[in-house]
């Protein structure tokens, strides 16, 4: 599996920053719950797969696409993000592979992508309780609740990494645990022929499209805490496996449970929705605990993804991509600039609709993962003898084969996409085109200070 005939790239995958030795890192435990999270955090918003496809398709989608996109997404994370363990992430992947003007354009669509993901959060923990306190659902309490919201979890992020990756542990538990006991007292109500609807004529295949590819992406969010993790090398791999039987074990189960005990209303099967069948199955104290695991799963959700946002933007200024002020740190070891930016970019969002969201950020992240695929395939070309502490058991053939499906399942997601998200995200991708040219005229004219942190390798040698 680990490669070490090149002594040059050895460093690759072993070195940390002595500037960096006194934060905390990162075990493995929260690292797991912390994928959980930025993947995740239970079944809150699959939903709408019931509305789309129905119980049968909903099932399948939740057990076959994790085998055609999210174990290799997980597998190449867990590769490349071993092989250049720092903050940068895939940035960093694809800036090696195809170059520093590819390597800023994939860190521009995924920041992006990130925060509009995050801009999620607060709607769908506010379309949770909406039903317990109506005035949230819309007007100016919904607008002091989302902002309410969003100060106090970005400051939960300033406090620091291994407080967040505590508290995703705590939050994972009590999250998933309703749906343990949803299941148990749903045994009797079961009816197994529920869960073999389907209905061709009626399809929402864009709504049911989105919605999986959105619950079951951003594996490779991780890479950009890799420089903040134990021992990522051997780290890393094993919270991904851990975290993905976690990730699909949270979505089928509640799913399985949800469409057998209760006669099927696909109307009904919107974001919220379980809330309703925790009612009906235990009583209003299983509702409001569902509510509650909600809420809770939702901080645990933009908290991991304002995290890796953030510091992504961080190993970005280390690489000299974006100007220093992006790398300064919190005596907490957290990246001021680059968390004021990224909850910026949620306050702005917060005002779509949910479907909006949704399909707008899966636009600009199936971008993003297209280069990520070549970035892999090409590296493995252009660098095959170079250490990889994680290697996946394939050859050239192999890592393109794999790419395959995954990259089809994009087409058809962005073939699926309004013409409205098609506009809106290619404008977000040619914004990035004119960033670049202009951060590289500031770097030239020295208005802004741009530098290379020394203590990493260098990623262009070979």
């Amino acid at each position: 599996m680990v490669d070490t005939t090149s002594a040059d790239y050895m460093e690759l995958g072993e070195v940390s920053s002595p500037k960096l030795e006194k934060y905390q890192k990162v075990s493995i435990i929260p690292l797991v719950f912390l994928i959980f999270y930025e993947v995740s955090g239970g079944p809150f918003g699959v939903e709408d797969s019931v509305q789309a496809a129905g119980p049968l398709l909903a099932l399948l989608g939740f057990l076959i696409v994790p085998f055609v996109w999210s174990v290799p997404e997980a597998l190449i994370t867990a590769e490349l993000g071993t092989m250049f363990p720092e903050n940068g992430g895939y940035v960093i992947w694809v800036s090696s592979a195809l170059g520093p003007f590819w390597g800023f354009q994939q860190g521009w669509m995924k920041w992006l992508s990130g925060v509009i993901d995050n801009a999620l959060y607060p709607v769908l923990f506010l379309d949770y309780m909406k039903s317990a306190i109506p005035a949230l659902e819309g007007g100016f309490p919904r607008t002091l609740a989302v902002l309410v919201l969003t100060v106090s979890l970005t400051y939960l992020n300033y406090r620091g990494l291994t407080i967040v990756g505590q508290v995703a542990i705590l939050l994972g538990v009590f999250s998933l645990l309703p749906f343990v006991f949803m299941g148990i007292v749903a045994i009797p109500k079961l009816e197994p022929s529920r869960w073999f609807v389907v209905d061709f004529g009626n399809m929402d295949w864009g709504l049911y499209l989105n919605t999986l590819f959105w619950n079951l992406n951003y594996w490779d969010s991780i890479s950009t805490l890799a420089g903040e993790t134990e021992n990522p090398s051997k780290t890393l791999p094993k919270a991904l496996l851990y975290a993905g039987i976690l990730v699909v074990f949270g979505y089928f189960f509640p799913l399985l449970v949800g469409t057998g005990a209760i006669p099927l209303d696909r109307r009904k099967w919107t974001d919220g929705y379980f809330s309703d069948i925790a009612k009906m199955l235990g009583g209003v104290w299983l509702r409001s605990w569902v509510q509650a695991a909600s809420a809770l799963s939702n901080m645990g959700m933009f908290v991991a993804e304002m995290s890796s946002d953030s510091f992504q933007l961080q190993g970005m200024a280390e690489r000299g991509m974006l100007p220093d002020f992006f790398g300064t740190r919190s005596h907490y070891g957290t990246p001021i600039i680059g968390i004021l930016f990224s909850a910026s970019g949620v306050l702005l969002l917060s005002c779509l609709s949910f479907q909006e969201i949704v399909a707008a950020e899966n636009y600009l992240y199936c971008f993003g993962m297209i280069m990520e695929f070549i970035a892999f395939v090409k590296l493995r070309m252009k660098y095959p003898a170079a250490s990889r502490p994680y290697k996946i058991p394939i050859g050239t053939t192999g890592s393109i084969l794999m790419c395959i499906p995954p990259t089809l399942l994009i087409f058809v997601v962005l073939a699926f996409a309004s013409y409205k998200i098609m506009a809106i995200s290619i404008l977000a991708v040619m914004i990035g085109f004119v960033l670049h040219p202009c951060l590289r005229y500031l770097e030239k004219k020295r208005w802004v200070r741009f530098s290379m942190n020394t203590d990493l390798p260098d990623i262009h040698y070979l």
